[in-house]
């Protein structure tokens, strides 16, 4: 499976995840010059942006070490267009992570909900 299959794959899991955990979601993979968010949601009237990091292995580190602070400034840049262009969303927002990790033979090991990136 390539890194593309496998973020694809990981987003999907994770947006099951997500509603199963209250979510509404939105839409996924918005982009802009800023950057991508993976997937945009509302959790108790709270606009939501997820970022997602799925690995087979530690070699790089965990999916949540992956998350680096430019990444989060590219997610917050992006975040502040969507709510631009969808001012009828929640004024509440929040950067949250799914991170899965898994093992080569594809079976889900980890899968958490990292709330509220930025604080």
């Amino acid at each position: 499976m390539s890194t593309k299959d496998l973020g694809k794959f990981g987003e999907d899991l994770a947006v099951d995840f997500l509603k199963k955990n209250g979510y509404k979601i939105l839409t996924r993979n918005f982009r802009n010059k800023f950057g991508e968010i993976d997937v945009v949601c509302v959790e108790n009237n709270t606009l939501v942006f997820v970022e997602v990091k799925t690995r087979w292995s530690q070699k790089f580190g965990s999916p949540e070490e992956s998350i680096t602070p430019w990444k989060i400034r590219s997610i917050i840049k992006t975040s502040q267009y969507f709510k631009l262009l969808h001012p009828q969303t929640p004024e509440a927002l929040r950067l949250d992570a799914v991170v899965i990790e898994m093992d080569k033979s594809g079976e889900v090991q980890r899968m958490e909900i990292i709330r509220n990136l930025t604080s």
